[in-house]
């Protein structure tokens, strides 16, 4: 490979721009803003790895059982033993290129207790583990900037991907200043657009990382997976704008959760599941909030202000800037929210989907997590997916064989863009954005059933006919107009996807059919055909290849 374009720049996307470079690799990396700006800077817990001289009977062997058991089975072990085995390779790089870890009297880097985690393996950076990822790999890249091997394209979107017969070659991209469509060639697409968090609209996560990527090129051909399996982190603020996340590290440091039952506490977790339940998988514990009522408090005022401000100091300052809670003296009050999406775009070992060259790497690739995340394995996932990219890519030998035109694809979609500043309704697109998103959380919440799922696939139907007709919205970019339809047909598969699996398992649960089946012991795979939603089951594993 000679040149490669990468759609997004947070860590999962620079990570794999700053190894095709030391690869030799050009690199486009596009994305409408700075990395600073990407949703990656908002992850505060940690980082996942096992460094054999502090194991303290901790082993990879265990990090790997507890991710498999995590994903409640549906993570491939292949997958799930490569990520784990390189943690330590990972951190170390991160130091290397000036990630500053919390380090105790000795210089040994501090470790955090995480949910559903046999031991301490949790590497944290104070309380901005994804800020200071995000700063040691923008130097890396500006020092390839400098050397004309990375260029970045701000202010561009991706519009829709180049491919013919099977094989991607780049992407047609919107550019906002122009206010036109360009198409950029390639030898491969990498795509790094992170999760889906616009469909349910206030979540922890940035309404920037919308899904329509992934619904695009699942129109366009590309497989998904696993989309019913949608993690609700258990501890989130209300705010009028969004649900800011409680980082799992106040539980991790031990924070208590409990709810007031006539006038006294009462520790629901550590009633039910012991001592350590308040690290209970996150799965777990947000359904124990969801049949308590919906809302719970955290208490974090006894671990002593020192403890809090050395090691916790985001969640002291969230909560004071957006509650006027003085977390030293009272509790948080906290709520499940939609966090991190499983499921994602269909990727084998490499990270290449089913299309050649088109590849996917961090949380918009569904590989690692099964049927639930652990905490701290996103960042560890994000750094090692898109370096397992790069390398696939550095030792796939480009062909010199003739590109497709697309010209006439390019001036199609360009006259379609402004046809839809044409049309009439009384719909803005901005409003069946709103009205999705209250769609998803109703019928695709904690719990799920049948009778909700049918109603939500209904009203995205409804969504969907009209979209190609709704008013051109002119108080926003004409981004948000074309990526209605992709991310209404996402939405859709989700829905899809859920009402196939009928059973519960991890972050997918069914009151209808509550209990785990063996039937579905693998990963949901969905297609599109023409319009038409084809499920299957990936019994033969065939994405662990």
């Amino acid at each position: 490979m000679r040149n490669v374009l990468i759609i997004g720049s947070g860590i999962s996307g620079m990570a794999c721009a700053v190894r095709c470079a030391e690869h030799g690799i050009h690199v486009t990396l596009v994305s409408p803003f700075s990395s600073e700006r990407s949703q990656s800077v908002m992850a505060a817990g940690g980082i996942n790895a096992v460094l054999p001289e502090l194991e303290n009977g901790d082993s990879v062997a265990c990090h790997i059982e507890d991710t498999l058991k995590g994903g409640a089975c549906l993570g491939g072990r292949r997958a799930v033993t490569g990520l784990c085995e390189h943690g330590e390779e990972i951190l170390r790089y991160l130091e290397s290129i000036g990630t500053v870890f919390s380090v105790d009297k000795e210089g040994h880097p501090l470790r955090r207790a995480f949910g559903g985690q046999s031991h301490k393996r949790t590497y944290y950076c104070g309380a901005s583990t994804g800020k200071q990822i995000v700063s040691a790999l923008v130097m890396e890249a500006r020092r390839y900037e400098a050397q004309g091997v990375i260029r970045r394209k701000l202010r561009s979107s991706f519009y829709s991907a180049l491919i013919r017969d099977g094989v991607c070659y780049g992407a047609m991209l919107y550019d906002e200043a122009g206010g036109n469509i360009e198409a950029v060639y390639a030898d491969a697409l990498v795509v790094a657009t992170g999760g889906q968090n616009a469909l349910f609209g206030k979540t922890t996560g940035s309404t920037l990382c919308d899904g329509y990527v992934a619904g695009k090129l699942f129109m366009q051909g590309a497989e998904l997976k696993n989309l019913e399996f949608i993690q609700y982190h258990p501890t989130a603020l209300e705010t009028a704008q969004k649900r800011i996340l409680i980082s799992e590290a106040g539980r991790g440091e031990g924070g208590r959760l409990f709810i007031d039952r006539n006038g006294e506490r009462f520790y629901f977790m550590e009633d039910k599941y012991g001592p350590n339940g308040n690290l209970m998988t996150r799965d777990v514990i947000s359904r124990e909030i969801d049949a308590l009522g919906g809302s719970a408090f955290l208490d974090i005022s006894f671990l002593g202000k020192k403890l809090i401000d050395g090691r916790l100091p985001e969640i002291r300052d969230i909560c004071s800037k957006y509650a006027g809670i003085d977390v030293n003296r009272e509790p948080i009050p906290v709520q499940p929210s939609v966090h991190f999406f499983m499921g994602g775009l269909a990727v084998h070992l490499d990270h290449e989907t089913n299309i050649r060259n088109l590849f996917a790497v961090g949380e918009c690739a569904s590989m690692y997590h099964g049927a639930n995340r652990l905490g701290g394995n996103s960042l560890l996932a994000a750094v090692y997916s898109g370096r397992v990219a790069a390398d696939t890519l550095a030792e796939r030998n480009r062909t010199d064989s003739e590109r497709p035109d697309f010209s006439r694809e390019l001036e199609s979609e360009s006259a379609k863009l402004v046809r839809s500043s044409e049309t009439e309704s009384r719909f803005p697109v901005m409003y069946i954005r709103d009205m999705l998103a209250e769609t998803m959380q109703k019928q695709l919440g904690i719990v799920r059933c049948k009778e909700n799922l049918m109603q939500g696939l209904h009203d995205i139907d409804y969504y969907l006919s009209i979209a190609e007709h709704l008013n051109f919205d002119s108080s926003v970019m004409p981004y948000y107009n074309y990526s209605l339809t992709g991310i209404l047909t996402l939405a859709r598969a989700t829905v899809k996807c859920a009402l196939f699996r009928k059973e519960s398992r991890g972050a997918h649960y069914r009151s209808d059919h509550p209990e785990r089946d063996e039937k579905y012991r693998a990963a949901t795979i969905i297609s599109y055909d023409d319009g038409n939603f084809c499920l299957r089951l990936d019994e033969g594993g065939a994405y662990e290849s």
